[in-house]
């Protein structure tokens, strides 16, 4: 068996946090496919994938969504 931790869901304020960006930042590169998309975890709540989020940190510049996810 893996040691690997499980995936966490971030919330909108530990995402900014984690990454510098500002929120308008943040939809308008998911907007252009440049940023991992959102879960939703409740009707009105969503969440990013931490593994996406530190797969995006890695190469931010180059990051594209991949669709098949």
């Amino acid at each position: 068996m893996t040691d690997q931790p499980p995936d966490r869901i971030l919330r909108l304020n530990a995402v900014l946090d984690r990454t510098g960006l500002t929120r308008a930042t943040l939809y308008r590169k998911i907007q252009a496919g440049t940023f991992p998309k959102q879960v939703r975890i409740a009707t009105r709540c969503t969440g990013w994938r931490e593994s996406a989020i530190r797969e995006w940190m890695r190469n931010p510049m180059f990051y594209e969504v991949d669709e098949a996810r």
